[in-house]
């Protein structure tokens, strides 16, 4: 029997050769002439073949004694062609090559397996104008081993004539297939909430250090009678909509980002119930309560409250200056927003999400990246439906400066990154 859950095969019928091999794949890794020889000198190319078009063997290509690369398979093998790459075959716009703890891998995200390669002069032959000094039956196997896993494409055009294959850019659809369960990833062993840093690693603290500029307190709405007079839930979402353009001669007040941001992105309680570990409440849900985002509000027009970049500490409910409204950085990030608004408008404010990664890649193996974003798209929610609620104006967009983010915030990429923004305001009327 033939496990990788979810997938089994039963073989029967087996001679005591072919069993004898299995028992020496079993082991570990073996040639075809260290197989044979366990075989007793019997012929097991049928079930070799078998198991190879199956997508049960790890299949490893030498040259005098020297390993080249090895195909793994994740997945079973799909309809496999016989034909050989042309002169103008070239390497599938969706191929991905990295380099991981143990060397170089070529994967393709619509692929049933990885290539790994132990002899880096192959990488120039993913070049088909680059020379190299490889023999030429080795070129051509690897060409045709390519060619057949679906790594090469028959020329430079062959992606672009379908609209599928088009619109997909190769980082997108390798991070869809890299965040989710599949063929790849069947178990959760090193994928989803595994915790993998804990003992290795501190986990990043609840709490981002503050600023040091001297704090502004916000005022605190008054829930019990926002609860009596609010619109109903339905009200808010079927009146929800984006706004693009505001009233700069009546703006938002402070006291109504106070509100926005206290009934949006509040820190309602950390708690701790594991040593080493602190969960959070807020109001939006947040995977594993470990509530990385970080709300930093661009002022441009705030009736009693200064222009320029804050941090919203949401265990204090407080502004803390971050940078002046006249830095090149700020300037960046309100530029930015030009695209977003009717007619170039300016915003009255910008809330732009900041991720402490940290706070999640403790917790998370493979899907971290792609759980930000999903906080990123319930909290965008939340704050649509609040500012809705409160007659505000809000308008999400799609892309932001990332650069100008971490310049402005002084922050590390790698640690705290812009992964999204909102812009809110006083609606134009009319």
């Amino acid at each position: 029997m033939l496990l990788d859950p979810p997938i089994n095969q039963k073989l029967t019928g087996l001679s005591k050769a072919e069993l004898l091999t299995l028992k020496t794949l079993n082991r570990g890794p073996a040639t075809i002439a260290e197989l044979s020889t366990a075989a007793g000198g019997e012929n097991i190319s049928d079930l070799l073949q078998r198991l190879d078009a199956a997508g049960w063997l790890a299949v490893t290509v030498r040259d005098s004694g020297h390993d080249l690369y090895t195909v793994h398979p994740f997945g079973r093998p799909g309809e496999r062609s016989d034909s050989s790459p042309t002169s103008s075959a070239v390497l599938s716009k969706f191929a991905v090559l990295h380099r991981d703890a143990d060397g170089f891998v070529l994967e393709h995200p619509l692929s049933w397996c990885d290539v790994r390669i132990h002899d880096a002069r192959l990488l120039t032959l993913l070049d088909a104008n680059t020379e190299t000094a490889l023999p030429e039956a080795v070129r051509t196997r690897f060409a045709d081993d390519l060619f057949r896993l679906g790594f090469l494409v028959a020329d430079a055009d062959t992606e672009g004539r379908a609209f599928t294959t088009r619109g997909w850019s190769a980082p997108d659809l390798w991070f869809h297939r890299r965040s989710t369960l599949g063929d790849r990833v069947v178990t959760w062993e090193h994928f989803g909430p595994t915790k993998w840093a804990k003992g290795q690693f501190p986990q990043p603290p609840a709490r981002k250090a503050p600023y040091p500029g001297e704090a502004i307190a916000l005022p605190v709405p008054d829930l019990d009678e926002l609860r009596a007079q609010d619109p109903s839930l339905t009200a808010v979402i079927e009146d929800r909509i984006s706004t693009r353009a505001f009233d700069d001669n009546a703006p938002m007040t402070v006291a109504q980002l106070g509100e926005l941001l206290y009934r949006t992105a509040r820190s309602k309680g950390v708690r701790s119930e594991v040593d080493g570990e602190e969960l959070v409440a807020k109001p939006y849900p947040s995977g594993g309560s470990v509530y990385e985002l970080e709300l930093y509000p661009v002022v441009r027009n705030v009736a009693g409250l200064a222009p320029g970049m804050y941090h919203y500490d949401s265990h204090d409910h407080v502004l803390r200056p971050v940078a002046a409204a006249d830095s090149t950085a700020v300037a960046k990030l309100v530029k930015s927003t030009s695209a977003t608004l009717a007619d170039g408008a300016e915003p009255q404010v910008l809330i732009v999400m900041g991720a402490r990664s940290g706070r999640i890649m403790w917790t998370y193996e493979q899907v971290s990246y792609a759980v930000i974003l999903k906080h990123v798209g319930v909290l965008m929610q939340t704050v649509y439906l609040v500012a809705t609620a409160m007659g505000l104006g809000a308008c999400a967009q799609g892309f932001g400066d990332t650069a100008a983010f971490v310049t402005a915030a002084g922050v590390d990429e790698l640690e705290e990154c812009s992964v999204g923004s909102i812009i809110v305001g006083s609606p134009a009327r009319g």
